[in-house]
């Protein structure tokens, strides 16, 4: 009730107005059974502009810490993402990774719509960086189509850091279904996986115009991370 509340009463008609986004292909996104949507993932604004846009309610998989936070904001965050009926994922290994699968796929199974970020988190500079392969093992196991869609202009309203978003239009783009049924039964193997996720963020930079970077966006955070601990050691 309260998803709906805040999709259609609070949070939607404020985002419209705010953000102004422009929808493309938004008819590529089927009205009933069970899809995948992926896409690229440049600001905390992303799990708000796009789920709000579409007809359908949408589940996405979020990250464990959006649940865990500290003080009145993590209690907030926490509550806004339950209420919400978003799935925390745990990402510290691949036993939490299979986890993910399985929550997945349970909402497949129900004929919904999951969200899924590719990437694992968002962008530290506003490229495109490679896919991890979860999406490709999901939409093989579950036999569903993954509509590729692109956030663009939300790195620019709120990079990571920024608490309060600009206040400035942005754009939500949506690909043609893609079909990977011809892979069925081939989800246990690794160049098959692969190339169904390349498949998807190329078709994803395709309609983002970003720059794409074949390294995992959380390495590249990491050695950022290294590097500025270096410095100020």
């Amino acid at each position: 009730m309260l998803y709906y509340i805040l999709k259609y009463a609070v949070l939607g008609p404020l985002l419209r107005v705010l953000f102004r986004p422009r929808l493309e292909g938004l008819e590529h996104v089927p009205e009933e059974g069970a899809a995948i949507v992926a896409g690229n993932h440049l600001s905390f604004s992303d799990h708000f502009l796009m789920p709000v846009m579409l007809k359908r309610r949408i589940t996405f998989l979020a990250k464990q810490e959006y649940f865990t936070g500290p003080g009145v904001k993590g209690r907030l965050t926490a509550a806004f993402f339950r209420a919400v009926g978003q799935i925390p994922v745990d990402r510290s290994g691949k036993e939490a990774g299979k986890a993910a699968i399985r929550e997945g796929l349970g909402v497949l199974a129900r004929d919904e719509l999951l969200g899924i970020y590719p990437e694992g988190t968002r962008s530290p500079d506003g490229k495109l960086y490679k896919g991890k392969v979860g999406v490709a093992v999901m939409a093989i196991r579950g036999k569903v189509p993954v509509i590729p869609c692109a956030m663009v202009g939300t790195f620019e309203i709120q990079p990571p850091g920024q608490v309060v978003p600009k206040i400035r239009r942005v754009s939500i783009r949506f690909g043609e279904p893609l079909d990977f049924s011809r892979y069925e039964g081939m989800e246990d193997e690794k160049a098959i996986l692969r190339a169904v996720t390349d498949e998807i963020m190329y078709k994803v930079m395709e309609l983002s115009g970003q720059e794409y970077v074949d390294r995992y966006a959380a390495d590249v955070k990491a050695e950022e991370s290294r590097r500025f601990r270096g410095l100020i050691g």
